[in-house]
Parts: structure tokens; C-alpha cells; sequence
């Protein structure tokens, strides 16, 4: 196994002290790539290993623009996009919208740079997982990003994936005030995924009874009629 074979491999694997043992040989390895084209960085956010990512920003990682949007570093975004405008609607090397980055990873003043400075907020993943900045968010549980994103536009019905949309994804996660925000900006609480399940059926089968009594009231609601 090459070096930075074995350091990808403690990296997933979370084996801190392989890492430093590693990096102490050879700093260098701390803006490794893998055959993919990903960063250690951006390996290590992904299986949320929080102190080997700084670990490796300490050890000096150069940071691209998908690694600076996930890590949540807003002056090195802002340094990149000054240089390159461009960057700030880019994709990272697996697909994944930068903006999209940085909104599921928690990191709304990244995401609100880059909205500013020209990146789609509807952008979705290039890699087949349908994935965008909103459905990021929502999965990652971060309200405020998904009202925000709500608040300048993003599709709050966007299909992605198995037929999901923002609203199923979130009664699948038991984010009862991100179900909340979603119907108040037109969610189909009426959708179905491609195996014909709702956003209450799933909140029901995911064991989330505090999503699942909301979404049945806003389906009662829905379906009284009214009277004047």
C-alpha cells in the first residue's frame, strides 16, 4: 500500500494517531488527493472525523474551494472567489455543488458569499445522487439555512433521488421545525416517493410521532372545509 494509500485509510478509518504519525513524516499529505481527485479534507468532513480535518488544516492543507465551503472557512472562500468568481457556482471533484457544501454542512454564511457572489441555489449534484443545497440542509438538520433558502428561492419541491422531495427527507430525519418551515413555503404534503409513501407515512414508519401528529394535522387541516 503507498503512503498515501495507508493515510486515506487511517483518515476514514479515524485513526488520529496514524495520521499525525504520518504527517510527521511527510507534511505534505495533509493536501493529498486519492485517486478520485478528493482532498484529506474533504475525506475527513465526509466521515465526519472533526479533529483529523483540523488536524490537517494545521499541518497547512491547501484548501480548494469545495474543502474552504465545507470547513466552513469564510475567509478562504472569500480569497478564492475574489481571485476567481467563477468558483463560487463550481462543483466539487465527486459532484457535489460547492454551495451545496457548505448547506449541509452548517455553514450559512459561506453558502449566503456564495449565493452573493453568483452561485445557483438549485444547482443539483452532478454524480447521480440528485442532491442540492436545500435538500443538503434539510439532511443535515440546519433550520436556519433551510429557511433561509426558502427565502430567496430554492424549489421547495425538488424530486431528487427515489422520488423524494425537501419535505420527505425531512419527516424521514424527524426535523419537525425544517417540516414546519417547508409547508409554510408550499411543500405537497400530498407527495409520494416512487414506493407511494408519504411524508406522514414515513414519518410514522421512522418512528418521528412528533413529525407524524404535525403532518396528520396539517392534512386535516387541509382536507376541512371551510365555510364562510
Amino acid at each position: 500500500m503507498s503512503p498515501a494509500a495507508g493515510f486515506f485509510d487511517a483518515i476514514k478509518t479515524g485513526d488520529y494517531s496514524r495520521v499525525e504519525a504520518l504527517l510527521e513524516v511527510d507534511p505534505d499529505l495533509a493536501s493529498a488527493k486519492d485517486d478520485a481527485g478528493l482532498s484529506a479534507v474533504l475525506t475527513s468532513v465526509y466521515r465526519g472525523q472533526r479533529e483529523i480535518r483540523d488536524l490537517l488544516i494545521l499541518h497547512g492543507a491547501q484548501l480548494e474551494i469545495h474543502d474552504a465551503a465545507a470547513t466552513g472557512r469564510i475567509d478562504r472562500v472569500k480569497e478564492l472567489v475574489e481571485k476567481n468568481p467563477a468558483l463560487a457556482n463550481s462543483f466539487s471533484p465527486d459532484g457535489f455543488p460547492v454551495v451545496a457544501l457548505a448547506s449541509v454542512f452548517g455553514h450559512l454564511d459561506v453558502a449566503a458569499y456564495l449565493a452573493e457572489n453568483g452561485a445557483d441555489l438549485n444547482a443539483a449534484a452532478t454524480n447521480g445522487t440528485g442532491y442540492n443545497a436545500l435538500t443538503g440542509a434539510v439532511t443535515g438538520g440546519h433550520t436556519e439555512i433551510v429557511k433561509w433558502l426558502l427565502e430567496k428561492g430554492a424549489n421547495v419541491n425538488y424530486r431528487y433521488g427515489p422520488g423524494y422531495t425537501p419535505l420527505l427527507s425531512a419527516a424521514a430525519n424527524g426535523h419537525r421545525e425544517i417540516v414546519k418551515q417547508l409547508i409554510a413555503h408550499g411543500a405537497d404534503v400530498h407527495h409520494r416517493s416512487n414506493d407511494g409513501k408519504t411524508a406522514l407515512q414515513i414519518a410514522e414508519e421512522r418512528n418521528h410521532p412528533h413529525v407524524a401528529a404535525y403532518l396528520s394535522s396539517v392534512a386535516a387541516n387541509a382536507a376541512t372545509p371551510t365555510h364562510t
